[in-house]
């Protein structure tokens, strides 16, 4: 890999929450990898927390995209593990789940990252935005993706814990609370006007009613644009992928998610280096 260009700025990458959609941050990566633009903090959220995560361990995330590029409809399925016993508290148990994250980011503490590496998630009782960036890095990719009703909550240290996109979707101002003095956000939850999916809208494919799922993480998705559009305020470069017309459970749509995102960071990656400016300089 060619080396990355010296900057005096320290630069945050926040990720936003998504599920599919979320997949484009890999292509966002990727392009600012191109550029030889260094990351030197990445905090996420839900699905940002875990292309995040596997980015932070060791700058690497060719599996990460080999995986999402090769996904079918048959192999998210199965990570999908019903316990009927915990209808009360959430449809899906997680377990799956958390044997597919194993593999990708191992069950390492998060402080032994290579880039410095906040998750996101919500404690369930008090609504209140939990940071984790200390502890089992596993376990805090999972509770910040533990999308409420969808998984059980997670118990964290004796808090129980829901996806962190319900209090902070993107990031921004925590990235920079780790130390980064210049910020670049990433958020693919794309304006709710602009949706082209799950019957909003009076198309063809609108003709069908959304299923229970997506309607429950569209619901979200659509309370957290509106926390978006504050959050974002904190970032210098705000990047947005246009993946709206991705459901929030079509994994299958790998490739057009990274496409979008590595098109979307491109287009931007001249106005970073603007601004960085005089911090730039050439190795």
């Amino acid at each position: 890999m060619t080396e990355m260009i010296r900057t005096k700025a320290k630069i945050g990458l926040a990720l936003g929450s998504g599920a599919a959609k979320g997949i484009a941050h890999i292509g966002v990566i990727k392009a600012l990898r191109e550029a030889n633009i260094p990351i030197d903090f990445i905090a996420g959220t839900s699905m940002g927390a875990l292309v995040g995560a596997c980015y932070a361990v060791n700058e690497e995330l060719e599996v990460l995209e080999d995986l999402a590029l090769k996904s079918n409809l048959r192999k998210m399925a199965r990570l999908l593990d019903p316990k009927f016993t915990f209808i009360r508290v959430g449809l899906l148990n997680g377990g799956r789940v958390e044997n597919f994250l194993k593999p990708l980011i191992g069950d390492i503490d998060i402080r032994s990252c290579k880039i410095p590496f906040s998750a996101v998630a919500t404690e369930i009782k008090t609504g209140t935005e939990v940071v984790l960036n200390e502890g089992s890095l596993l376990m805090a990719v999972r509770a910040s993706i533990s999308i409420p009703v969808v998984f059980v909550p997670v118990n964290y240290n004796g808090v129980y814990l829901i996806d962190g996109g319900v209090t902070n979707p993107v990031p921004a101002d925590i990235v920079r609370s780790m130390g980064a003095t210049f910020t670049i956000a990433v958020n693919v939850l794309n304006d709710p006007q602009r949706l082209r999916h799950l019957g909003l809208t009076g198309n063809k494919k609108s003709d069908k009613a959304p299923s229970l799922m997506n309607s429950l993480v569209q619901s979200l998705y659509i309370m957290e644009y509106e926390i978006i559009r504050a959050s974002i305020l904190k970032a210098d470069i705000l990047i947005e992928p246009d993946v709206s017309g991705i459901e929030p459970y079509e994994f299958y749509r790998g490739a057009d998610a990274i496409e979008a995102g590595y098109k979307a960071a491109q287009a931007v990656i001249p106005e970073i280096k603007k601004l960085l400016g005089e911090g730039i300089e050439p190795v």
